[in-house]
């Protein structure tokens, strides 16, 4: 296939996750608008640092006057899955060379490593026009929502009340529903979601994101796969 057509087959698969994630761009525009920013920075932050959930966080800490060195700290702790997403993506694009996964990393949000997961599951190659066709449409997407949320923001009040904020975690369930056909998926999303639950009540936001994830990955560590595969041809 082509480099043309590989770009054209990513763009086909980005649309549907963009779509899917723009709500939360527009909410991160509203966000930004409420807490003081201007159309120019909030497009400015959403286009460098380009990570959902944790352009929330920061834009809360910053209407909140908190200190530099702690909305720094309260992104890296949000941010941390995107290590854990490179760790998993990078078994899959060692050929490429370095500036090309410097590009890839960049792009890699949540539907950006789903959907290049679900390629690879399939045995097919990740190659690197096909990634930037999938980062594409959900990273225009992303900053046209953003802007229309900055520059329309203060039309909507409370977005509370129309439950944009309550869109996240749906997303987010649904992405690790796409992944239960895997070994080992129940014991550590359940020991990874316990985990988190507890770090929320007795540790708090955004630490609770790191710490349930942390638990997830011990557990999957400390178990094998290959014995919980073998579990289940038995049964």
């Amino acid at each position: 296939m082509s480099i043309r057509a590989n770009y054209l087959d990513g763009m086909k698969r980005g649309w549907a996750p963009g779509l899917t994630a723009a709500p939360f761009g527009l909410l991160f525009g509203v966000a930004a608008a409420q807490n003081g920013l201007s159309v120019g920075e909030a497009m400015l932050m959403s286009a460098t640092i380009y990570a959902g959930a944790s352009q929330l966080v920061g834009i809360e800490l910053f209407g909140k006057h908190a200190a530099p060195w702690l909305i720094m700290l309260s992104v890296f702790a949000v941010n941390f899955r995107h290590v854990l997403y490179s760790a998993a993506v990078g078994r899959h694009i060692r050929h490429w060379p370095v500036w090309q996964k410097i590009v890839g990393f960049f792009f890699l949000v949540d539907p950006q490593y789903a959907e290049s997961e679900i390629r690879a599951a399939k045995g097919k190659t990740l190659s690197f026009a096909w990634y930037l066709g999938v980062a594409t449409p959900i990273y225009l997407l992303w900053q046209f929502v953003g802007w229309l949320g900055a520059a329309f923001g203060q039309m909507l009040p409370d977005t509370h009340r129309i439950g944009l904020d309550f869109l996240l975690p749906i997303y987010f369930f649904g992405m690790v529903m796409g992944f239960r056909h895997r070994p080992l998926w129940l014991p550590v999303v359940a020991v990874s979601s316990v985990a988190s639950m507890l770090a929320f009540i007795y540790v708090g936001s955004p630490w609770h994101v790191s710490i349930g994830a942390v638990a997830g990955i011990l557990l999957a560590a400390a178990l094998s796969p290959g014995e919980a595969v073998a579990k289940e041809g038995v049964e």
